[in-house]
């Protein structure tokens, strides 16, 4: 069977759409990937293998090929394992409908027991999503709400490969992710790391400080250290 998913590069600021093209086929057994990965990504395969082991997922004995377009960008990271993972899912019908997960960029490290670890670039990857059309973004939850940011955009935050199984199969509701900058802006203006409870004495200093931060006047504080014989 032949799946495609999506994934993304990121270069700078700027995010490119991967295709992820898998074919399943029962003549012969064995793994390929090409399409100019590194390292990285070519040892994606062991851990796919390995988390599907272990949330008891069916790891197919079939011949994987494993296509990463366009060939001529260079594909880097670990971010592309959960991208591979869900097509071979797919291909193999553990995700029943394989056409449904052709609308989102998907993209995620995995762990060996299934787990989902955080990804770099989720912002321009979103961004670029939104431009290109895509329904939604699936990623690790770490990294949600930077997606979230996002209007116009599905965002949902997984945990394990069983959350996308899951969600794709129709067995799993996923919260989606919606962030509002202003909102957030707005409750971060009030909370610091420090407070003025936190410097002992000084309390002509403070008050100065306090005056200048009232009427919004600038204010310069010059100190002298003095340093016994």
């Amino acid at each position: 069977m032949f799946v495609k998913t999506f994934g993304s590069a990121v270069y700078g600021v700027n995010a490119y759409t991967i295709t992820i093209e898998v074919n399943v086929s029962g003549d012969g057994a064995g793994y390929s990937l090409v399409g100019l990965p590194d390292n990285a990504v070519k040892e994606s395969w062991l851990r796919i293998h390995t988390a599907f082991k272990n949330t008891g997922l069916n790891t197919p004995r079939k011949k994987i090929v494993v296509n990463m377009a366009p060939a001529d960008i260079r594909k880097e990271g670990s971010a592309y394992d959960l991208t591979i993972a869900t097509g071979i899912l797919a291909a193999t019908e553990q995700i029943v409908d394989g056409t449904e997960i052709e609308k989102y960029i998907i993209m995620g490290e995995l762990s060996l027991d299934g787990s989902i670890l955080p990804i770099k670039g989720a912002l321009p990857i979103a961004i670029q999503a939104q431009k290109e059309g895509f329904k939604g973004f699936i990623l690790p939850i770490q990294n949600a709400r930077e997606a979230g940011i996002v209007k116009g955009l599905e965002v949902y935050g997984v945990e394990t490969i069983s959350d996308v199984v899951g969600f794709f199969n129709g067995t799993k509701v996923l919260e989606q992710v919606m962030v509002d900058p202003r909102a957030d802006f707005a409750n971060a203006v009030s909370e610091f790391d420090l407070d003025f409870s936190d410097v002992q004495g000084q309390e002509n200093i403070k008050r100065a400080m306090e005056i200048a931060a009232a009427g919004g006047h600038n204010i310069i504080i010059i100190g002298m250290y003095y340093t016994p014989s």
